[in-house]
């Protein structure tokens, strides 16, 4: 049972995103282009996010004292710092596929897509190094760790493999639960970032990037202070919750047409007198006249 459920969490964080992907392309009827885009702006985001806090925040973090920060303003401080790191190259990413790669992906329904890629591919990922884990602690399980592990790390390791399959089964399976809580908002961090351009409002994405930083910030607070893996579960939830809230108030009432989809337009009076129809107006004339916001 152990071995099973440990392997099943490894599993679902890996199959998760693709079923939802699946899912996505068929009942919105979007490609899966855009789900390897999303895929594309997660990677690209951590190939420059994860130097950029190794090489400048983390010394910097640690010039100013914070770097040990264990309580009060200090690790909030630490928290935040992370965060908004992570907030600034995820959502920059995205929002520079917007508006570089994807201009036509203006749709509610194609950022939904985006979003599943990007927190799809960051489930893979943790999926992969998941499976490679049970793998090695599998082997290790059987094994005297003193034989494979340097004697400075030993009691680190025995530690590990202790931790690792005492867990209850509702603990092993909280990688698969945490992926699909991220992957919401995800979603919905996507979801925002579209709005920069369909609002033409920038504060759409700052937006975006202070909702991703205060959920990192949280995770990195509650992991310093030593909280229950209860407690972190629960406030990713409550801003899984939160995401869901608002993909489902950004979605077009009335529902969007699959892109590449005609749909009949309705007479408007011109100026002149004679009467014009949407597909006679001028793209940006047409791009005014659907977003109000």
């Amino acid at each position: 049972m152990g071995e099973f459920v440990r392997l099943l969490n490894a599993l679902l964080m890996l199959a998760l995103p693709l079923a939802l992907g699946v899912f996505l392309a068929a009942r919105l009827h979007v490609g899966w282009r855009l789900f390897a885009v999303g895929a594309a702006t997660f990677i690209a985001s951590q190939v420059a996010h994860i130097p950029f806090n190794g090489w400048v925040l983390a010394p910097a973090l640690q010039a100013a004292g914070l770097a040990s920060a264990e309580d009060g303003l200090p690790l909030l401080l630490l928290g935040l710092a992370y965060g908004l790191s992570a907030g600034i190259f995820e959502e920059g990413a995205r929002y520079l596929a917007y508006r570089f790669w994807i201009k036509d992906a203006r749709r509610w329904r194609e950022a939904v897509m985006v979003g599943a890629g990007h927190g799809g591919t960051e489930a893979i990922i943790l999926g992969a190094l998941a499976f490679y884990a049970f793998l090695q602690l599998v082997a290790l399980r059987d094994t005297d760790p003193a034989s494979v592990v340097p004697p400075e790390y030993l009691d680190l390791a025995r530690t590990q493999i202790e931790t690792y399959w005492a867990a209850p089964w509702y603990e092993a399976l909280a990688g698969a639960m945490e992926r699909i809580l991220a992957l919401c908002v995800q979603i919905g961090l996507a979801v925002l970032v579209l709005q920069a351009f369909t609002r033409r409002n920038l504060l759409w994405l700052a937006g975006a990037i202070g909702g991703h930083a205060l959920v990192d910030a949280m995770a990195v607070v509650g992991s310093v202070r030593g909280w229950s893996i209860y407690a972190i579960e629960g406030l990713v939830a409550a801003a899984a919750l939160l995401s869901l809230a608002a993909i489902l108030a950004l979605k077009p009432r009335g529902g969007e047409a699959p892109a590449g989809t005609a749909t009949p337009a309705p007479a408007l009076a011109g100026l002149s007198g004679r009467e014009e129809s949407l597909t006679d107006l001028p793209l940006e004339r047409l791009d005014d006249s659907r977003y109000t916001g």
